[in-house]
């Protein structure tokens, strides 16, 4: 199974993801921490990103979290995007200032 590399900007962490998992999944399957996780359903809006640079696909987006122009912009929900090439992102989501901080004194 070919892996894409997905970079996390916010934290500097690199990860494998499988064009058929999540971006969300993905990291926490690794362990991972980079990407805030909530409910993995699109309904809660924790893991919004900013997909800065690659290829996506992505499934039906929460209008209440991610408008149709963010969407068309790359500001979508990890548990609902999926890597169609290597991956460049940034953190938007409720909890970014819990991973820039974890982030800032060593804990990620």
């Amino acid at each position: 199974m070919t892996k894409n590399v997905v970079t996390i900007l916010d934290t500097g962490e690199t990860y494998g993801c499988a064009r058929e998992e999540n971006l969300l999944d993905a990291m926490v399957r690794l362990g991972r921490k980079g990407i805030p996780s909530g409910c993995h359903g699109g309904g809660c809006g924790v893991c919004k990103i900013h997909i800065v640079d690659g290829t996506w696909r992505g499934k039906t987006m929460s209008r209440e979290h991610v408008s149709s122009d963010e969407e068309a912009r790359g500001i979508v929900l990890a548990c609902r995007a999926y890597p169609s090439s290597d991956v460049t992102l940034k953190v938007l989501g409720k909890m970014k200032k819990a991973v820039c901080r974890e982030r800032k004194y060593g804990l990620v």
